[in-house]
């Protein structure tokens, strides 16, 4: 990518630069510039994005604040204007006119009421104000609540009435109260076409007499339905000028539910005609934020798609005076000016970066050109020079101190040692020539002869190897268990040691004594096993009457570290009952070496089983027969033939001599060893023995060796 900017920008192929120098340098010297510039680029956008959409977010929430607050100073001041209306002397000199143990209330008092209550309703922006007796505010459902939590004193609170009980106070409410539904994107589509119900704000303030007693409420308060006073008043407090980008909208809405009944969001961001109603009431708020606030009862604080387009948004439910969630306040503006201001900077810095980058590669190609005239003219020399010319630098027009111009004068004190050093080839050469031709003769005839003695040379080593393959072996293992069989010895002696100078207080490491002595005792066995294979008529492991069961569970002791490391399971069924002759340490010896090649075989969450059952045939016990199966890679009909073999192995750290040993145990027992295995499958050794030990003089070499598929 940046191969195809530099071409563009400086005219300058890809192939050019990697050829000549000047060019080389001005990208070396251009890529940090470039490299930094970006780096900022992508500085400025992740700022921009992180830090800018977060103080975005942080303001909206702010304005939602002062939103909810100016809500709450609605009620706050109807309770006020309700408390001066009853405080004053109008009122109360009318109100002392009724006899409020009469039946019948004076008409004259209530008429003077009723006349002064609607003067104020006017003058104070209500859209009811009435007096209410305690008998019909008890009668009247909605106020009966607030009866009841009144307490002599005024209370104020959200409230959601069906149009027949806003016709009840005011005839003109329930036509107030109606708005047309308006299906809206990203919103559920609605359930009906209109919207009968009305969200209003009511105050309802007890009256006492000279006497104290409550016979008389002052009940009034403000529809929102279709009420732009408040939001308007809200958006101008929030989003007062200069607070938001040129040509971004603030708007402050009241939902009842999911509708929008009192707002100041366009339905149009440019009308038409600037006199029609162009407020987007009615349309539906979108599923995400209606399933959060309202279904929820959780604040939204994110961008949202309000009507027809985004804004960043947030909403906060609205509880009545039950407490119940029955609509949301909202407060935001349109996130576009935002964005448009945002790719706006981003513009600039780009156009800022390519004058940069202009006026840095045009300075870095000035400084590069004077630089390596003196260079081109070098490489002009050593072309001709190539070709077959006589031809010299000579002096540069540069200071003796330069670098170039001592460049030069090695150079060409380098072309004079060559013309030199030539000649003197050339006429070794004619006479290196002369002797070449005699000696090949020569040559031709050993060359002849030594091809004979190698191939016999071949033969002979081919037969050696085989023969001291063997006879290293036996040297090897003994050598091995002289150096072994010393400090193991030692060992032993010393633990012996041990255990006698602590005396009583060696019993609170009996156990770890009596663990170290038996592995050294095992040690020694495997150094018997190791000698006995390289020389089989030396040693006699003595062979008892043994259970298996036993013995294969110190296995999985012994086994366990690499059980572990390799993460597989195990899966022990141990059912023998009978007895074998056994040599217990040399077959502890050859089962470990079978469990360690199976966890070796099987990869991470893989299975190893391990079986011990009665051999029986034909009704008749013969002995134990022992399985160690695995999930593992499986061995090649190639290899399974070799598997016994000494020194074959295909693992990188093996010796080859585990299952070599392992047969050679078995063998001497007179025990068969049976072999079963499938690429990709698993692996199989069945190892079978007899309640009697046979003499393994009496088999043959690969006697009781069985080999199989895995099925």
């Amino acid at each position: 990518m940046f191969s195809g900017v530099f071409t563009r920008v400086f005219g300058i192929s890809w192939q050019q630069m990697q050829s000549k120098v000047r060019y080389r340098i001005l990208f070396l010297t251009l890529l940090p510039i470039v490299l930094t510039l970006i780096s900022l680029v992508f500085i400025t956008i992740y700022w921009n994005v992180i830090y800018t959409g977060k103080q975005l977010f942080m303001k909206v929430n702010a304005d939602l604040v002062v939103a909810q607050s100016s809500l709450s100073q609605v009620q706050k001041r109807q309770q006020h204007q309700l408390s001066t209306i009853s405080g004053s002397w109008d009122f109360q000199h009318a109100f002392q006119l009724l006899n409020h143990n009469d039946p019948q209330p004076n008409e004259a008092a209530i008429n003077a009421l009723n006349i002064l209550l609607i003067q104020k309703q006017q003058s104070l922006g209500l859209d009811f104000l009435r007096l209410i007796s305690v008998a019909d505010a008890a009668a009247d459902p909605d106020l009966r609540l607030m009866l009841y939590q009144t307490q002599q004193q005024a209370i104020s609170g959200l409230m959601v009435l069906p149009n027949a009980r806003l016709a009840h106070i005011n005839v003109g409410l329930a036509e107030q109260a109606k708005i047309d539904i308006v299906a809206t994107k990203y919103a559920s589509e609605p359930v009906q076409s209109i919207e009968t119900r009305g969200l209003i704000s009511r105050t309802l303030m007890p009256i006492a007499d000279l006497s104290g007693n409550v016979f008389w409420y002052l009940d009034g308060g403000m529809l929102f339905n279709r009420n732009t006073v408040i939001v308007d008043h809200i958006r101008d407090l929030v989003y007062a000028p200069g607070t938001l980008p040129e040509r971004s909208i603030g708007t402050v809405t009241l939902f009842l539910d999911n509708i929008r009944v009192s707002t100041n969001v366009p339905l149009e961001q440019f009308p038409s005609h600037p006199n029609q109603q162009n407020r987007a009431i009615g349309t539906l708020v979108s599923d995400e934020v209606y399933q959060q606030v309202l279904v929820e009862g959780q604040n939204w604080i994110n961008r949202a798609f309000v009507f027809n387009d985004w804004y960043i948004s947030a909403y906060a439910p609205l509880y009545d005076i039950r407490g119940k969630r029955v609509g949301m306040v909202y407060a935001g503006f349109s996130e576009a000016p935002f964005l448009h201001n945002y790719l706006l900077n981003i513009i600039e810095l780009g156009t800022i970066l390519v004058i940069v980058l202009f006026l840095s590669g045009f300075l870095v190609y000035r400084g590069a050109n004077s630089l390596l005239q003196p260079i081109e003219y070098i490489h002009q020399v050593v072309t001709a020079v190539q070709s077959g010319r006589n031809i010299r630098i000579g002096k540069l027009e540069l200071t003796k101190e330069n670098e170039l111009a001592q460049l030069a004068q090695q150079f060409d004190s380098m072309l004079d040692q060559l013309q030199r050093r030539n000649a003197q080839i050339q006429a070794a050469a004619e006479q290196l020539e002369v002797k070449v031709e005699q000696r090949t003769r020569s040559l031709q005839d050993k060359t002849e002869e030594l091809e004979r003695n190698v191939a016999l040379l071949h033969a002979t080593r081919q037969q050696l190897v085989t023969n001291e393959k063997l006879t290293a072996l036996g040297e090897l293992i003994a050598g091995i268990a002289h150096e072994i069989n010393n400090p193991t010895a030692v060992i032993l002696g010393n633990m012996e040691l041990l255990k006698y100078e602590l005396g009583d207080g060696a019993k609170a490491v009996e156990e770890e004594i009596e663990l170290v002595i038996q592995q050294v005792g095992r040690i020694t066995t495997i150094i018997r096993s190791l000698l006995q294979y390289s020389r089989p008529g030396e040693f006699n492991a003595p062979i008892e009457s043994q259970a298996i069961t036993p013995i294969v569970e110190e296995v999985l002791l012994l086994a366990r570290h690499s059980i572990e490391q390799q993460q597989v399971t195990l899966v022990k069924e141990l059912t023998a009952t009978a007895m074998v002759e056994v040599n217990r340490p040399q077959l502890l010896q050859v089962l470990i070496n079978l469990m360690v090649n199976a966890a070796h075989a099987v990869n991470n969450d893989g299975r190893i089983w391990v079986r011990a059952y009665d051999w029986i045939e034909n009704e008749q016990s013969l002995g134990v027969k022992i399985e160690v199966e695995d999930e593992g890679i499986g061995i090649s009909k190639e290899d399974l033939s070799r598997i016994f073999d000494p020194f074959y192995t295909t693992r990188k750290d093996g010796t080859g001599l585990g299952l070599s040993l392992s047969y050679g145990i078995i063998k001497r027992l007179g025990g068969t060893i049976e072999v079963k295995s499938t690429l990709n499958v698993g692996t199989v050794f069945t190892i079978g023995l007899y309640h009697k030990a046979k003499d393994d003089q009496q088999l043959g070499p690969y006697d009781g060796l069985h080999f199989g598929d895995k099925t």
